[in-house]
């Protein structure tokens, strides 16, 4: 009796795998049809499109949707940077090249979006990103736009069975933006194969490989420790269709930087204030921990911090009246800012801010 349970159960067992393959077979000849019938339809209509139409007018595609808005601002209110900002504009022109294409019927595919930007911080690789997410957002390839910032912390759990969720839990926040992994290196720890950062990093793998329509993924990182990253996880590196490098600002431009910080804070900088703060950006960047724009702005904070405590005395004292003026609360001197000489009194190994 045991045996004809067993002859029946493999019976059973074999004809639902048959179903299977013939549910399988049948799947695989319905998506040839419909893609036949697609490519039918196509065919159809480009011929049914006179020779001449034209696909419209590059300014009208990039007006309509805003974007010759979003990348002037880049322009007007981002110093520097020309290289990102060019490759900003190839990649806008790219799409809307691609909907013009898609106008008239002309086969498209959309370019891998994912992106990986290296620098060191302060570079403006998060603001760039946010710039991108708005871009893509008024041209329909994301649906919101907004940027997730995420780190290892976010990503990676500390026991079995804490990683997949953490990571699923950030890439749902992100659905329809950019998930912004900055540093993303840590997320791969070569001298650990049981590291659960491996599974974050699968995770991630499958979700740009399967669902980049719905999510657009940015890493960032130093050049060197991103290229390490990238020999270890090579399927990362070919996921990537945008790969920008932020370069350092220079002096000049970090000084411009400072005043664009002071305009939004409602400080203006004495034209005395200009050259002591150049002077001491030029030996910052020979110090440890230069972190570029972050580092202007540590700066700027500090010297409002000077000019309160000067005015604080200055008009305590008994000879002054007290009065405070608005120029006086609006401008910072030279006498406010940080100096090259502060710095060399502190040594070169000295940590500052």
């Amino acid at each position: 009796m045991k045996n004809y349970r067993k002859l029946g159960d493999a019976v059973r067992e074999a004809d639902a795998e048959r179903a299977k393959e013939a549910d399988a077979s049948n799947k695989a000849l319905r998506m040839e049809d419909e893609k036949r019938n697609r490519r039918s339809k196509k065919n159809e209509v480009m011929r049914a499109i006179p020779d001449d139409t034209p696909a419209g007018q590059v300014s009208d595609f990039m007006y309509r949707d805003g974007v010759t808005d979003e990348l002037d601002k880049l322009d007007n209110e981002m110093i520097g940077l020309k290289p990102v900002k060019q490759r900003v504009r190839d990649i806008a022109s790219l799409l809307v090249i691609d909907k013009m294409r898609r106008k008239l019927g002309l086969d498209t595919s959309i370019p891998s979006l994912h992106m990986c930007f290296t620098g060191a911080p302060g570079t403006g690789k998060t603001t760039v990103a946010m710039k991108m997410g708005t871009i893509l957002q008024r041209m329909g390839y994301c649906r919101h736009g907004g940027v997730v910032v995420a780190t290892r912390d976010d990503l990676v759990g500390q026991y079995v069975g804490h990683t997949a969720p953490k990571t699923k839990e950030m890439i749902k926040k992100a659905f329809g933006g950019i998930l912004l992994i900055d540093e993303a290196y840590y997320l791969y720890n070569a001298a650990n194969d049981k590291d659960y950062g491996q599974e974050s990093i699968e995770i991630l793998l499958n979700v740009m490989e399967n669902q980049r329509d719905d999510l657009i993924i940015t890493l960032a990182g130093y050049k060197d420790r991103m290229d390490k990253f990238f020999s270890y996880i090579p399927g990362m590196s070919s996921r990537i269709g945008n790969h920008i490098d932020f370069p350092n600002y220079e002096p000049d431009e970090l000084v411009d930087i400072a005043k664009v910080m002071a305009l939004e804070l409602e400080y203006d900088l004495a034209p005395d204030a200009l050259p002591v703060l150049k002077e001491y950006i030029a030996k910052r960047m020979t110090l440890p921990f230069f972190s570029n724009a972050r580092t202007v702005r540590n700066a700027i904070d500090r010297a409002r911090m000077r000019q309160a405590s000067r005015l604080f005395i200055e008009k305590m004292d008994p000879k002054s009246d007290g009065n405070v003026t608005p120029d006086e609360l609006k401008l910072l001197t030279a006498a406010d800012m940080p100096t090259a000489a502060e710095l060399a009194a502190r040594g070169d190994s000295a940590i500052v801010e």
